[in-house]
């Protein structure tokens, strides 16, 4: 059976919970971590879902957060319907 999986980019609900309320707010911590990213890299990291993300700076992020990647986005999967063929 076929399945369906989509996830659910959850930063800048992580930032809204530690009062972080700028995106740029996320670069000098980011910075220490030695991951390099414009304010327009930050801002779309931050405000849109990232079809790709580096294990490198996801595992920044976490360290920043002090969470886990299941913290970061949260996964689901369904079964896809299968048409019938007539």
């Amino acid at each position: 059976m076929k399945r369906r999986v989509d996830y659910t980019w959850r930063l800048a609900e992580l930032m809204a919970a530690r009062g972080m309320n700028n995106t740029t707010d996320l670069i000098p911590l980011l910075a220490e971590r030695d991951i390099s990213l414009s304010r327009p890299q930050v801002y779309r990291l931050v405000n849109q879902r990232p079809e790709r993300v580096s294990l490198q700076l996801l595992s920044a992020l976490c360290d920043v957060f002090s969470c886990g990647p299941d913290d970061l986005l949260t996964v689901t999967a369904v079964n896809a319907r299968e048409h019938k063929k007539a």
